[in-house]
């Protein structure tokens, strides 16, 4: 049986080289990168080899680079510790409603310790109103923090417009770019972002480490006591293995992004056209156009998410979904919610996010056997009604079911 990975979104393999980069860390070149002896110097030499690497792929000054665990830790060091460190100027953030929860609930839990969050609405795609923006700031506001990319529908946020309305207020701005670094240019000067949050295991790198940009001259207060690791940022003994791996892998996709972009834009709107052809009563998330290169995420009306990927998988096709429905939870996805998508045809959202191994046959195979779950799983759903002859509604991707 044919096997394909459509899920990069959620994780990707590490690229041979990278994990190649990575093995003499583990074993021969074992030291700590703070130890003065020569097998501390060699890995601190590692270590500072990857900060270069991370900082060339964004635009940034290597000095500004602070390695953490991942995308989570990162959106809480930039969040909390701006918020920390400049709450006698203000106790007012703004973000958005379709956040990743590494920075959704980071938000509520400091509205618990006094700080008043506003969570801005997004159109029909997904997307952020700088208007909006500009009109949710107040004489207190610290901190924006709006995520560059969607990691569910994979809309494409305005950053470098709302970056234009802040510089002036002196207002710090993070993004959470966790989805668009390596997939999309990404420049922290062009976006105007003080604060960038990217991860290792989306960019073809090891779990566990990833890294948040911090502009230099921003306030914030580290969150990890216990040392001066990383300038000072971010207290703990570096993991020198994944460091490496991160280095890598932001090297990789610095040389490849431009090939692979155009290569997966390809594949992306050839999935959704065969989708949309061949299957009625399917709806497109997230903007048309303005969407990273790899992802496609629809609704199938009258049928379940859970059980679309259920059949996909015993076809040996990895894809996810938008609805929480897996995790325990009735409720669908808050993206898709918050977007105006009614709960029914949210809870049937498909979400498939194409990578570096994914080829042209592996779409084809998709568009072969998609199309035949979903119909048997309509014959079964008594909401499907008059499914097969209501072909005009919501299949044009450029539109949301209201």
């Amino acid at each position: 049986m044919r096997q394909v990975y459509l899920d990069h979104s959620a994780t990707t393999p590490v690229h041979p080289d990278v994990l190649a980069a990575m093995l003499p860390y583990f074993s021969e070149k074992f030291g700590n990168a703070s130890s003065i002896h020569a097998w501390g110097r060699e890995a601190r030499k590692a270590v500072e080899t990857a900060r270069e690497q991370v900082a060339r792929l964004i635009g940034a000054d290597p000095r500004e680079i602070v390695f953490t665990s991942g995308g989570t830790e990162s959106d809480n060091l930039a969040i909390r510790g701006v918020a920390i460190a400049n709450a006698q100027r203000g106790k007012h953030i703004i973000t958005s409603a379709v956040e990743h929860h590494a920075v959704l609930h980071v938000c509520e839990a400091l509205e618990k310790e006094g700080f008043a969050v506003t969570y801005l609405p997004v159109d029909r795609y997904g997307m952020v109103s700088p208007a909006d923006v500009e009109k949710a700031l107040r004489p207190d506001t610290i901190l924006v923090t709006i995520m560059h990319a969607n990691n569910e529908v994979g809309t494409i946020q305005p950053l470098a417009e709302i970056g234009r309305l802040l510089k002036p207020r002196r207002i710090y701005f993070h993004t959470d770019a966790v989805q668009s670094v390596g997939k999309i240019p990404v420049n922290v000067d062009e976006l105007g972002v003080d604060l960038l949050t990217l991860s290792g295991h989306k960019i073809y790198g090891p779990k566990g480490v990833g890294a948040l940009y911090i502009r230099k001259g921003t306030k914030i207060e580290s969150l990890a006591k216990g040392g001066g690791h990383e300038r000072g940022r971010r207290a703990g003994t570096e993991n020198v293995p994944g460091i490496v791996g991160l280095g890598a892998a932001c090297a990789i996709a610095a040389a490849e992004l431009e090939n692979e972009n155009r290569r997966l834009t390809e594949l992306r709107d050839r999935l959704i056209k065969g989708i949309i052809e061949r299957i009625p009563d399917v709806v497109l998330n997230g903007h048309p156009t303005e969407r990273l290169p790899h992802n496609v995420n629809v609704s199938v009306k009258y049928v379940e998410g859970e059980s679309m990927l259920l059949n996909l998988d015993m076809k040996g096709i990895a894809a996810s979904s938008g609805s929480a429905c897996t995790s325990g939870s009735l409720e669908p996805s808050h993206v898709l919610i918050a977007m105006g998508v009614p709960h029914e045809v949210a809870h049937g959202s498909l979400r498939m996010t194409l990578g570096r191994m994914t080829t042209a046959e592996d779409i084809d195979y998709v568009l072969d056997t998609l199309p035949e779950i979903v119909t048997r799983l309509r014959s079964w759903s008594p909401l499907a009604g008059g499914a097969a002859g209501d072909k005009g509604e919501g299949n044009c991707p450029c539109t949301t079911t209201k």
